[in-house]
């Protein structure tokens, strides 16, 4: 569906999801792991030979069930991890930050789709550009900070899509009607489903590498109001819509 068929539509700004959007998550998710381990190979030995990448996936599932009241922070989940999985095989808890820190830096060394980061830059020279995701992704350090009027997260905000209110609140900080903003995301509940509940207009990011999981739109309550298979196309949407 065009949404210049969708009565009284005027786009004024966009939310964009990141994680399975701008870059595949999965890759990243394997290398925390390994670098993880690895520091804790060098500087907590006996972390490392109870806490294996096994062990420490199961261990955050733990922190994630004894800790619903930080679901939305995904920092502070994998902070905790890593303390427990300090102290409890013996070493100093101390050293919380410093593995922290080296995991957090690998975790903002993306790859971005190949479309993406083009996309991106022209998307952004046609309307705001509110980055809204639940992960903790370091725009920044990423290069990409510039790209974005402003930079949403359930960690600071304190609630996590597909909460109606986190969207709501990105409307806020783009100076935006929920009505005439358009969210990008990939995820059929969380970005999708959330944003619609908010009001916003909605464009599933349809990318090849989930298709195993979703073949097709799954819903049948409900359609996006746009539907691309990656950024780029979004980007001539928009171009087409917009003219210079």
């Amino acid at each position: 569906m065009s949404l210049r068929a969708l009565p009284g539509f005027n786009l004024q700004a966009i939310t964009l999801d990141l994680d399975d959007t701008l870059w595949p998550f999965a890759p990243i998710g394997e290398r925390i792991e390994q670098v993880l381990h690895h520091w804790f190979l060098q500087h907590a030995p006996k972390t490392a030979e109870q806490f294996p990448i096994s062990a420490m996936r199961r261990l955050r599932q733990r922190v994630i069930e004894r800790y619903p009241q930080y679901a939305h922070d995904a920092s502070w989940l994998r902070r905790k991890g890593i303390e427990i999985a300090l102290t409890e095989s013996g070493h100093d808890p101390a050293l919380t930050d410093a593995a922290y820190d080296t995991f957090f830096a690998e975790r903002n060394r993306v790859d971005f789709y190949p479309d993406a980061h083009a996309a991106l830059l022209r998307i952004a020279r046609r309307v705001p550009v509110c980055a809204l995701t639940n992960g903790n992704a370091d725009l920044a350090a990423i290069g990409i900070a510039e790209q974005f009027h402003s930079h949403v997260t359930a960690r600071a905000f304190g609630k996590a899509k597909p909460d109606p209110a986190i969207f709501l609140h990105a409307c806020q900080t783009l100076g935006s009607t929920p009505a005439n903003t358009l969210h990008i995301g990939d995820d059929v509940e969380a970005d999708i489903l959330g944003a619609r509940r908010a009001g916003l207009k909605t464009c599933w990011l349809h990318r090849e590498d989930a298709r195993d999981r979703h073949p097709g739109w799954p819903r049948r309550d409900f359609i996006p109001d746009l539907v691309f298979s990656d950024l780029a196309q979004l980007a001539d949407w928009l171009e087409a819509q917009t003219p210079s």
